[in-house]
């Protein structure tokens, strides 16, 4: 069955193989950016794969453009049936060195475009009394990292918004709720932390800059062995998730992910046990 899927951050990488993917699986997709001058990769895929999409401006730092979209896509079609939530940013510097406008950023992009894009969909979602939010989290959703504790307190925060969300929403209304936890999306990782840092002061030559080398080396080595997978896989992922009748509250997307994980989910993999645990304790 055909899906109305919504996208957003499908500028590039992850969210490009996402909306193109959905496309090729016969859904109508929505795919959003917050510079729609930055959709030449995009289309370029697109067209490539020989599907159409619908590309609309969304910036999930904007509560009236979130709106909007929404707004568009309902006029349009009316309804929306599965809301990934993929837009992101990483960072990587210690809370202690990290300037509060880059804390603030990163919450805001990370969680709070997540819950403005969720929340704006809700009501229709609501009305249908169906649909199914898929949001991109990572492993720093559930383990913490060294260097990543600002992102992955957002991604936390995520996985929260998830897990609560799915404990009412879905046995009253039959919304589904999903954080797909990936490991990293190949690319020239170590290369890019180091742009990032770059970017937010560089490397400080203070007492965390040994550990921090050995984070940088530790990555570009975790890279070298395959840890990472590829944006195509991991939105083959996000695909099986989207197709299935009772999709899991969570997922990991590799083996090296559920092995990193091993420790958290070991009992309750896809999350399914506590959901149904918390909604009988507190919920009868």
């Amino acid at each position: 069955m055909s899906k109305i899927v919504l996208v957003t951050g499908t500028s590039s990488g992850l969210g490009v193989a996402i909306a193109v993917q959905a496309a090729l699986a016969g859904h109508v997709v929505y795919a959003t950016m917050r510079n729609m001058d930055k959709r030449g990769t995009l289309d370029a895929a697109a067209q490539a794969a020989g599907v159409s999409l619908r590309v609309l401006p969304l910036d999930v730092q904007d509560t009236a453009s979130v709106d909007a979209a929404v707004a568009t896509v309902i006029a349009e079609r009316g309804r929306i049936d599965v809301l990934v939530n993929n837009a992101g940013m990483g960072y990587a510097r210690s809370l202690e060195q990290a300037e509060e406008a880059d804390i603030q950023r990163i919450l805001d992009i990370n969680y709070m475009g997540v819950a403005r894009c969720t929340k704006a969909i809700m009501p229709h979602m609501r009305k249908a009394r169906g649909g199914h939010v898929i949001n991109i989290s990572s492993v720093g959703g559930l383990v913490g990292q060294p260097f990543n504790e600002v992102y992955c307190g957002a991604k936390f925060a995520v996985e929260g918004l998830t897990e609560s969300m799915a404990s009412y929403i879905t046995p009253a209304f039959g919304i589904h709720f999903t954080a797909v936890e990936p490991g990293g999306i190949a690319s020239e990782f170590a290369n890019t932390v180091l742009e990032q840092i770059s970017q937010t002061g560089g490397m400080l030559a203070d007492e965390y800059l040994p550990i921090l080398q050995k984070y940088v080396a530790g990555a570009q080595d975790r890279q070298d062995s395959g840890a990472y997978q590829t944006a195509d896989d991991v939105a083959a992922v996000v695909m099986q998730v989207m197709a299935v009748e009772a999709p899991p509250v969570r997922t990991r997307t590799s083996d090296w992910s559920e092995t990193f994980c091993k420790l958290k989910t070991d009992l309750d993999p896809d999350g399914r046990k506590q959901q149904a645990l918390v909604t009988e304790q507190i919920l009868g």
